[in-house]
Protein backbone atom coordinates (compact mmCIF):
# COMPACT_ATOMS: atom_id res chain seq x y z
CA UNK A 1 0.00 0.00 0.00
CA UNK A 2 1.15 3.12 -0.36
CA UNK A 3 1.22 6.64 1.64
CA UNK A 4 -1.76 8.60 1.44
CA UNK A 5 -0.57 11.42 3.77
CA UNK A 6 2.26 12.26 6.67
CA UNK A 7 1.85 14.56 9.32
CA UNK A 8 3.87 15.39 12.38
CA UNK A 9 3.07 17.87 15.57
CA UNK A 10 5.16 19.54 18.71
CA UNK A 11 3.41 20.93 21.45
CA UNK A 12 4.58 22.45 24.38
CA UNK A 13 2.34 21.47 26.98
CA UNK A 14 2.65 24.45 28.76
CA UNK A 15 0.41 26.37 26.15
CA UNK A 16 -2.29 23.73 26.32
CA UNK A 17 -2.28 24.19 30.14
CA UNK A 18 -2.37 28.14 29.51
CA UNK A 19 -5.71 27.23 27.11
CA UNK A 20 -7.77 25.17 29.90
CA UNK A 21 -6.86 27.69 32.73
CA UNK A 22 -7.87 30.44 30.90
CA UNK A 23 -10.65 29.21 28.53
CA UNK A 24 -11.94 25.99 30.66
CA UNK A 25 -14.89 24.71 29.69
CA UNK A 26 -15.16 26.57 26.18
CA UNK A 27 -11.65 25.81 25.04
CA UNK A 28 -12.31 21.71 25.88
CA UNK A 29 -15.42 21.30 24.20
CA UNK A 30 -14.20 23.26 20.88
CA UNK A 31 -11.41 20.33 20.93
CA UNK A 32 -12.04 16.91 22.78
CA UNK A 33 -14.99 14.97 22.63
CA UNK A 34 -16.08 13.74 25.86
CA UNK A 35 -14.63 10.47 25.52
CA UNK A 36 -10.88 12.46 25.12
CA UNK A 37 -12.12 14.76 28.45
CA UNK A 38 -12.87 11.98 30.76
CA UNK A 39 -10.01 9.95 29.88
CA UNK A 40 -7.23 13.28 30.35
CA UNK A 41 -9.16 14.25 33.79
CA UNK A 42 -8.36 10.84 34.63
CA UNK A 43 -4.57 11.10 34.41
CA UNK A 44 -2.40 12.29 37.16
CA UNK A 45 -0.57 14.88 34.61
CA UNK A 46 -4.30 15.83 32.67
CA UNK A 47 -2.28 18.07 30.75
CA UNK A 48 0.35 16.09 29.43
CA UNK A 49 -2.56 13.81 28.19
CA UNK A 50 -4.24 16.83 26.57
CA UNK A 51 -1.83 18.39 25.10
CA UNK A 52 -0.76 14.80 23.26
CA UNK A 53 -4.54 14.29 21.85
CA UNK A 54 -4.20 18.03 20.46
CA UNK A 55 -1.04 16.93 18.79
CA UNK A 56 -2.48 14.05 17.34
CA UNK A 57 -5.80 16.18 15.89
CA UNK A 58 -3.26 18.26 14.14
CA UNK A 59 -1.04 16.21 12.64
CA UNK A 60 -4.35 14.39 11.61
CA UNK A 61 -5.25 17.44 9.87
CA UNK A 62 -1.55 17.39 8.41
CA UNK A 63 -1.94 13.57 6.95
CA UNK A 64 -5.34 14.64 5.77
CA UNK A 65 -3.96 17.59 3.95
CA UNK A 66 -7.16 19.72 5.23
CA UNK A 67 -5.93 21.65 8.14
CA UNK A 68 -8.34 22.58 10.77
CA UNK A 69 -9.35 25.68 9.88
CA UNK A 70 -13.15 25.08 8.53
CA UNK A 71 -12.94 21.85 6.47
CA UNK A 72 -13.08 19.71 9.22
CA UNK A 73 -13.58 19.85 13.29
CA UNK A 74 -11.17 19.13 15.95
CA UNK A 75 -14.42 16.55 18.01
CA UNK A 76 -14.16 14.67 14.63
CA UNK A 77 -11.30 13.37 15.10
CA UNK A 78 -10.86 11.33 18.68
CA UNK A 79 -7.79 9.74 20.12
CA UNK A 80 -9.16 6.73 22.03
CA UNK A 81 -6.94 5.09 24.57
CA UNK A 82 -6.73 2.14 26.80
CA UNK A 83 -4.59 0.34 29.15
CA UNK A 84 -4.97 -3.04 26.43
CA UNK A 85 -4.16 -1.50 23.22
CA UNK A 86 -2.18 1.29 21.88
CA UNK A 87 -3.70 4.88 21.44
CA UNK A 88 -5.42 5.21 17.93
CA UNK A 89 -7.97 7.47 16.21
CA UNK A 90 -11.44 7.62 15.27
CA UNK A 91 -12.75 9.87 12.47
CA UNK A 92 -16.58 11.17 12.54
CA UNK A 93 -18.00 13.41 10.48
CA UNK A 94 -16.96 15.14 7.40
CA UNK A 95 -12.95 13.89 8.46
CA UNK A 96 -14.22 10.54 8.01
CA UNK A 97 -15.87 11.57 4.76
CA UNK A 98 -12.30 13.08 3.16
CA UNK A 99 -10.47 9.77 5.21
CA UNK A 100 -12.88 7.13 3.06
CA UNK A 101 -11.43 3.77 3.98
CA UNK A 102 -8.18 4.48 4.21
CA UNK A 103 -5.56 3.62 7.35
CA UNK A 104 -4.92 5.99 9.71
CA UNK A 105 -1.63 4.95 12.03
CA UNK A 106 -0.88 6.93 15.03
CA UNK A 107 2.14 7.43 17.75
CA UNK A 108 2.16 9.78 20.57
CA UNK A 109 5.24 10.88 22.80
CA UNK A 110 5.82 13.11 25.21
CA UNK A 111 8.26 14.18 27.99
CA UNK A 112 7.13 16.69 31.02
CA UNK A 113 7.05 19.68 28.64
CA UNK A 114 6.50 18.91 25.29
CA UNK A 115 3.87 16.09 23.51
CA UNK A 116 4.21 14.76 19.84
CA UNK A 117 2.35 13.19 17.65
CA UNK A 118 3.09 11.10 14.15
CA UNK A 119 -0.11 10.20 11.95
CA UNK A 120 0.21 7.87 8.45
CA UNK A 121 -2.82 7.76 6.76
CA UNK A 122 -2.16 4.64 3.99
CA UNK A 123 -4.01 4.62 0.78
Amino acid sequence: MAIFGLGIDLIEVGRIKNAISRFSDRFKNRVFSPEEQEFCESRANKYLAYAARFAAKEAFSKALGTGLRGKILWREIVVIDNEKAPPHLEVRGKAKEILKNRQVFLSLTHTTNYAAAVVIIEE
